[in-house]
């Protein structure tokens, strides 16, 4: 026996279709928003499938920050910025101080080319004091759509400022030993002919003034004659000038002169402009070379002068100690 089919009510179908629940938008998964669209042609809004739109956005690359750097310029700091379809994003860096939630620094790096690692460029004279920071990241396109912040790549980085340390003691100077010298010769110059070099009233100073005192890294290698600025300087005994120029800093204007003795001869110091000898000029006992002063690394008007064995600055050649001598020529 056949029964008869019954056909669905109307109602039924009208609650069954407002009753369905809405389709959902799929996630995003590649840099961009999805956005619903308006429901396709000739359907409702409940029940029907929605239609989703792709919104793409910044999406942070790289951010490449050191855990740790020291006090002054900020630290190297590189970045990279992608989104799919987009050439160019503006973007800025600011980097925070965590203790006053203040920016330390803030760079407005521009519109920069998506997909390439670029460095930033920190202000001129901007630094950064111990502490600990934020680096922060920001970007939007051209669209107005900014920065899509994931939690592994939030475009944040910590960084930690810490003190520069103290600079190391410089070491104490140790002075350069000066080898001895063979015995002084006897009889000492003095009867010979031989004249003392200041010419006018004169001392020897204290032990400061002494061959062998400490100097600043070295040992001082002759005898100071103090005396008034100006007073004349002369040869000792005959010789030849080898040296007559100057130095800053140092010996200020200077003679060298090798004495037909052997010995060598350094006349440190003298007044600016008084040299009134040159190399190569011959010059006998007496001879005006120049002036006491104070030029170079001098406190007060003096002559410093040197005796040298083996010549002067030369390899195998050394100083001696001149006061002896001064003492005799100063008595003849």
């Amino acid at each position: 026996m056949r029964y008869p089919t019954r056909a669905a009510s109307p109602v039924l179908i009208a609650i069954a279709l407002f009753c369905a629940p809405p389709a959902q938008a799929p996630a995003d998964v590649s840099g961009g928003a999805q956005a619903p669209s308006a429901p396709l042609a000739g359907g409702s809004e409940y029940g029907v499938a929605m239609r989703t739109t792709f919104v793409p956005r910044p999406v942070v690359g790289q951010l490449s920050v050191p855990l740790t750097a020291t006090a002054g310029r900020p630290p190297r700091v590189t970045l990279r910025v992608d989104e799919k379809g987009v050439g160019t994003v503006n973007v800025r860096v600011t980097v925070t101080d965590l203790s006053t939630r203040r920016p330390a620094l803030v760079v407005a790096m521009g519109w920069i080319h998506t997909g390439r690692v670029i460095a930033v460029v920190w202000p001129r004279g901007g630094t950064l004091a111990p502490g600990s920071y934020h680096v922060s990241l920001a970007a939007r396109d051209h669209h107005g759509a900014t920065l899509l912040r994931r939690a592994h790549s939030s475009g944040v980085a910590g960084l930690t400022v810490k003190a520069k340390p103290p600079p190391a003691p410089a070491p104490a100077p140790v002075p350069t030993p000066i080898a001895p010298g063979p015995p002084t010769p006897t009889p000492i110059p003095g009867a010979a002919g031989a004249v003392f070099p200041v010419q006018g009233p004169h001392n020897f100073g204290g032990p400061e003034n002494r061959f062998g005192a400490a100097r600043a890294g070295h040992i001082h290698q002759g005898q100071d004659v103090l005396a008034a600025e100006g007073t004349p300087v002369v040869a000792p005994v005959a010789g030849t000038i080898t040296t007559a120029t100057y130095q800053a800093g140092g010996a200020g204007y200077y003679a060298v002169e090798h004495a037909t003795d052997g010995f060598d001869f350094m006349f440190a110091h003298c007044q600016a402009g008084s040299l009134a000898v040159a190399e190569g000029q011959a010059v006998s006992a007496g001879e005006p070379l120049c002036k006491v002063g104070q030029t170079g690394d001098a406190t007060g008007p003096h002559l410093h002068f040197e005796m040298w064995v083996g010549g002067w600055q030369a390899a195998g050649g050394h100083p001696i100690d001149p006061l002896p001598y001064l003492q005799a020529w100063e008595q003849g």
